[in-house]
């Protein structure tokens, strides 16, 4: 499984596992887009992002954070991402629908992505990428 809820006590807390850098980054969007709206498809509708950042947590945070403000002034439900990294730099185009109540109303709101324990591991031993991401609620 590409995500795991983790216990936590107010916020959501996932670990994402991955087999590249970039599915990592796609992982991660594709397990907060889950929880922000249960019901969601492709659609046919896409943003492009493109970011740059000093290192590859603050990347992952921006990333995210950027997801989050598209989704919420476009009115947009994200269900899907291609990620692509090089150096310092993102791109990445995100997939969804326009957000209808009728539709996705359940889920939950994420306000936010802490850098609180942001660290992108790579098992020495799998050779896959980890990491644990707290969503603020």
């Amino acid at each position: 499984m590409p995500f795991t809820e983790l216990e936590h006590t107010a916020d959501i807390l996932v670990r994402v596992n991955a087999s590249s850098l970039e599915q990592l980054f796609a992982e991660a969007a594709r397990a907060m887009f889950s929880f922000m709206h249960e019901q969601r498809k492709k659609g046919s509708f896409s943003r492009t992002l493109a970011l740059e950042a000093a290192d590859r947590e603050t990347l992952l945070h921006d990333f995210l954070s950027e997801l989050l403000y598209v989704a919420e002034v476009d009115n947009l439900v994200f269900s899907d991402v291609d990620v692509s990294i090089s150096g310092s730099a993102l791109a990445a185009t995100a997939y969804g629908e326009p957000f209808d109540p009728d539709v996705h109303a359940e889920g939950t709101e994420i306000k936010g992505v802490s850098y609180y324990g942001l660290q992108i591991r790579k098992d020495e031993q799998d050779h896959h990428y980890r990491v644990e991401i707290l969503f603020d609620v």
